[in-house]
């Protein structure tokens, strides 16, 4: 199972294998164009990622982002010691660590879908975003496109 995410689209699909198995408009964050690369820059994050965490939020039911990756970092610059963290901790499927100058907790949640406004999250509607909690499990990956 995997999540494709189209960012010029805005359009998220869940997939087994190459079934769609659910299909759903979204809202990106403020600064739509071009991958994160640092937090608050309102960009939503472009590669491949997992769900590395579910909780219920502020927005509703939520998976989060194993954003950043090893491929963030490396863009961004960071250093050594923090790379090599995101690495171990990916290839334990954990969190990363998200209070970096990369930013962190983007998730997939709800809110609504009338505009980009998110901080970098992807967002659906309400409805939506519960089905997808309850089809999604832990360590799904993700691929985020342009």
């Amino acid at each position: 199972m995997r999540i494709v995410i189209e960012k010029a689209a805005r359009r998220l699909t869940l997939l087994d294998g190459d079934q769609p198995l659910f299909s759903a408009p979204i809202a990106l964050g403020s600064a739509p164009v071009g991958p994160k690369s640092r937090a608050r820059d309102g960009r939503t994050p472009e590669g491949r990622y997992f769900v590395c965490l579910k909780k219920v939020g502020k927005f509703g039911p939520a998976l989060g982002i194993s954003y950043p990756n090893e491929a963030d970092a490396r863009t961004a610059r960071a250093d050594e010691g923090l790379i090599a963290c995101i690495r171990d901790r990916a290839a334990r499927r954990e969190r990363p660590p998200w209070g970096t100058a990369l930013g962190g907790e983007i998730y997939i949640h709800g809110g609504g879908t009338a505009g980009d406004w998110t901080a970098g999250c992807i967002a659906l509607n309400d409805d939506a975003a519960a089905s997808l909690y309850g089809l999604t499990p832990l360590g799904t990956d993700i691929q985020i496109l342009p």
